[in-house]
């Protein structure tokens, strides 16, 4: 089963020093996150953004990190 990523937290302490990103977010000059994507062959988790249309690789989270996922709960 699949599910859509819409926010990941990078960071032992959530609260406090935790990096957050969410789908939408502006970031990076302009750019906004399109994308929060689970690689379940190598567990690592990416983060894609877009700016004019053109979607690139931004970010690469292993799973020797401490991450929190939230899910997109749209039905």
């Amino acid at each position: 089963m699949s599910h859509v990523i819409r926010k990941i937290s990078i960071g032992s302490d959530y609260k406090n020093d935790a990096m957050h990103y969410a789908v939408g977010q502006q970031v990076y000059g302009g750019h906004e996150i399109s994308y929060i994507l689970l690689d379940e062959s190598e567990m690592s988790y990416s983060v894609y953004i877009k700016k004019d249309n053109e979607v690139l690789p931004w970010k690469k989270f292993n799973s020797n990190m401490a991450i929190s996922v939230e899910y997109d709960l749209k039905y």
